[in-house]
């Protein structure tokens, strides 16, 4: 497939990722602000803190490193040997499932009863529905190497929109039912999501369609494990490819590492106890709800743009041995991509401020815009910043770096892991909730470093210079600093005790800033209108 085919569908893809974020958060947004007129914050914090981090953890652990390592080179391989891979994250799953819950039972503070029914049958209904998730995970990887569009945009829709009218449901019939409610919710998700799969791949092969597509996949039981037909008398070396072997090994070591920076926050929350479940529950809603820009457009982008930069640039190559051309395009859409997501992250960062005790207040009342709320909100804009920049400038290495090279970030990682779970620790005990935004700040700025120091070194020897994206233009920049002196002073000025009336005033403001700053964006930054507009 040409680089520029792959550059077409793989922006689609990230599009059609990035609505469906927009979906899942927006229900996320409306089902939080739903069950806090239902259910108390303490049943919240269990849910969205302790059982969703036994499941992420879970998960991430049995596939990051597969799907890593499987979607990486030319979509042109022996299959039957990739999935053969693949399969071996069930059984991972199945191990990590037992010990952690395990942990989650009997090591970890058990909520109280009565405020909190039903945290046993929550902790194996949780760790259940990640080892049901793990066995669509062959069909997942297949459809994403083949970029797969409708299929992701379907089968995701249907599963967020099935848990959501169960949990609805649920919470208005049974709210006494406590966490049985979102068990159920999640094993009907992590169910309809790999059956979805499932049936479009039983009716997908062996299709007038597939053939025209020359899939190399011919038939559904071709998607079982299985041995290499014409060598199948060494059993280990045509069971799996081991080329991929060794490198999933590699990124299992720094997936391992790469979860705890991700979900640091909830571990030390889960294992330290620096905060209560009402905190926690509380924490959750306002993270979620800072996310929500956030991660619906920067989670596809670095999902899609990791299989681009995968497949147009070969991994472990210098940039001179690799084809001149693609380089050319691969730079390009590397630096497009950096100036796209640092605009978006210093718009959430400035008007984020101004507007964040507003934003909680209109959402959840009293409840979150007093006390610790605004300020968390405020401190999670510009922590958005540092998640735009790091999403692209990781994936791109993560596409790029060698076994050897990845091998060696590992031990970074290893350092980066000890030194943000000490910094979590002391920051919450002197800033509460807040501490956990500002460690995380600290973690990924310290991995945009070594992703840009990266970019810089693989570059050096052309004359392509992507990292030059991080740099808007000088009158958008003075643009963005008016508007947050401009809405810094709307907010001490009408919000968010004076009236409706003084509100509007304040949003008005926000708006008429937000207007200037997107025509200066549109004026100065042609490269970039273009590139979004036509991909």
């Amino acid at each position: 497939m040409a680089a520029q085919d792959v550059l077409g569908q793989t922006a689609r893809l990230a599009s059609s990722s990035a609505l469906l974020q927009v979906l899942f958060r927006v229900v996320t947004f409306g089902l939080n602000a739903f069950t806090l007129r239902y259910l108390s914050r303490e049943l919240i914090g269990v849910v969205n803190v302790r059982l969703t981090l036994l499941y992420s953890t879970v998960v991430f652990l049995a596939r990051e490193a597969f799907r890593r390592a499987c979607l990486s080179g030319s979509a042109k391989r022996n299959w039957t040997k990739t999935i053969n891979l693949l399969w071996l994250t069930v059984p991972l799953g199945v191990f990590w499932s037992l010990i952690l819950s395990l942990v989650w039972l009997h090591l970890l503070e058990v909520p109280d009863p009565s405020v909190v029914p039903h945290y046993q049958a929550g902790v194996v209904a949780f760790g259940l529905s990640a080892i049901i998730e793990l066995l669509g995970e062959p069909f997942w990887v297949l459809a994403q190497a083949h970029l797969f569009v409708r299929l992701k945009v379907v089968a995701e829709s249907l599963s967020v929109v099935s848990k959501c009218i169960l949990t609805v449901t649920l919470v208005i019939l049974y709210p006494h039912w406590g966490l049985y409610i979102f068990s159920l919710a999640q094993l009907l998700y992590v169910s309809v999501l790999v059956m979805c799969y499932v049936i479009y791949f039983v009716m997908f092969l062996g299709s007038p369609e597939a053939t025209k597509k020359s899939f190399p996949v011919a038939r559904v039981k071709a998607l079982l494990p299985s041995f290499v037909e014409d060598e199948a008398m060494v059993f280990l070396q045509t069971f799996v490819n081991w080329k991929e072997a060794r490198l999933t090994w590699s990124f299992f070591k720094q997936s391992f590492l790469k979860q705890i920076l991700t979900e640091g926050e909830r571990y030390v929350m889960t294992f330290l106890n620096v905060l209560n479940f009402g905190d926690q529950g509380v924490y959750d809603i306002v993270n979620n709800l800072g996310s929500l820009v956030a991660r619906f457009l920067f989670l596809p982008i670095e999902e899609s743009f990791y299989v681009f930069f995968a497949k147009v640039l070969e991994r472990g190559k210098t940039v001179k041995d690799q084809k001149q051309d693609d380089v050319a395009m691969a730079a390009n859409v590397l630096e497009l991509l950096l100036k796209l997501v640092l605009l978006i992250g210093l718009t959430i960062t400035v008007f984020g401020y101004a507007y964040s005790q507003l934003a909680l207040d209109i959402y959840g009342g009293s409840m979150l815009s007093s006390g610790t709320g605004p300020d968390l909100l405020r401190c999670y804009s510009l922590y958005v910043l540092f998640l735009a920049v790091n999403g692209v400038t990781e994936c791109f290495t993560s596409a790029l770096m060698c076994k050897e090279e990845v091998d060696r970030y590992n031990f970074v990682m290893l350092a980066l892991s000890f030194i943000f779970l000490c910094i979590s620790y002391f920051l919450t005990h002197w800033y509460g909730s807040v501490g956990f935004i500002l460690a995380n700040c600290f973690n990924m700025g310290i991995r945009i470093a070594h992703s840009t120091h990266y970019i810089y070194h693989y570059f050096r020897e052309s004359t392509h210079r992507p990292l030059s994206g991080l740099l808007p233009s000088p009158a958008l920049l003075l643009v963005y600093i008016l508007s947050a002196v401009l809405t810094a002073f709307s907010e001490v000025l009408f919000c968010c005790d004076k009236g409706w009336m003084a509100r509007l005033i304040h949003i008005s403001t926000g708006a008429l800033c937000l207007a200037a700053t997107l025509v200066t964006m549109f004026c100065t930054e042609t490269k970039l209108i273009h590139f979004v507009r036509s991909q």
